[in-house]
This record gives C-alpha cells, structure tokens and sequence, in this order.
C-alpha cells in the first residue's frame, strides 16, 4: 500500500516529471537568491553539466540540522540530480555566501531516515511546512516509507576546504582538498 497523496508527485507535470509550474517558480526565484535576499531554506546550487561542462545553476532547498546539511529533490531525476551524480561536487550559494561541497547520495533506507527524523520535524516547526511538502510532492511526512522515498533523491553535503599553502610547498603547487565529515 502507497502512502503517496493523490498518487503522483504534481498535478501538471513538465518535462522531467516536475510540475509545470516549475520552471516559472525557479525562473523568479534565481535572481532573487543569487541577489542575496533569503527564501527561508532555498539558496542555489551550480553544477557542471555532464555533456556540457558548463555550469548549471538551479533554485533548491538546503536542509540544515544538527550540523549536517543536505538537499532534496521532491520531483526525482531532474537534470541538476543527474549532473550532481556525475560531478559529485557542486558549487552551493546561499545569502550571497558561496561555498564548495561534495555530495554523497543517500540509499532508500537512509532516505526514510532523512524524511522521518531531519525533513518531518523541520517542516513541523514550520507554519505549514507539512502542508506545503504534501502539496508541492505529495509526500506523507507522518509515514514515510523506502517505497516513497523510492523516486525522491536526497544528498548530504559536505563542505570542502582548500588547504592552505605552507611555505614547504614550491611555488605551482597545488593546494590539497579535503572534505569535512
């Protein structure tokens, strides 16, 4: 039994299995975040194309808790998941804040855990949160299951630093990356 609301993720659907509405939402969107103004979590992410190699940038929301950060995608395998895969680093901006993450995508099961312990809380503290998220995807917060959170893909982000220079490195060195836990 599906706990999925009205049985698909948006009424209208445009390419890529998100609702049609949704390239006007990010076409407003964009520049109102890339100019620094706050969107509640929203912020935006710029990826490498995977056939292009050019820089993608799209409307999303980051989801902070507990230290962790992660990002969602409530329509599944839109085209900013797809080259978020291939790349597996992506540039995220934030109140004019930029900053460099790797990505690591979260199985089903961690999937579930994400729902029921990091999203449902937060959207419960958020004045219609939970509605806007059945609305939006047509997901059930209270009973998330692997089966629904099946065609949602979250990655958790971790920021990476550029180490820097110590006088022992010789000049046309490059500097070391690392990724934080």
């Amino acid at each position: 039994m599906s706990n999925r609301i009205d049985g698909t993720a948006g009424e209208a659907k445009g390419r890529g299995g998100f609702p049609g509405w949704m390239p006007v939402f990010n076409a407003v969107t964009k520049p109102i975040l890339a100019a620094g103004v706050p969107l509640g979590p929203n912020g935006l992410i710029t990826v490498r194309g995977r056939k292009s190699g050019r820089p993608r940038t799209t409307p999303v929301a980051v989801i902070e808790a507990s230290g962790r950060r992660w990002i969602w995608s409530p329509f599944g395998e839109e085209q900013w998941v797809r080259n978020l895969r291939a790349a597996g680093r992506a540039s995220i901006t934030k109140r004019r804040r930029q900053e460099e993450v790797s990505a690591t995508e979260l199985d089903p099961i961690q999937r579930v855990g994400f729902f029921r312990d990091v999203l449902g809380p937060l959207a419960r503290g958020i004045p219609f949160g939970v509605r806007f998220i059945r609305m939006a995807d047509k997901f059930d917060l209270d009973h998330p299951i692997e089966e629904e959170a099946q065609g949602r893909v979250v990655f958790e982000l971790h920021r990476i630093r550029i180490a820097a220079p110590t006088s022992s490195r010789t000049s046309g060195s490059a500097p070391h990356e690392l990724d934080e836990p």
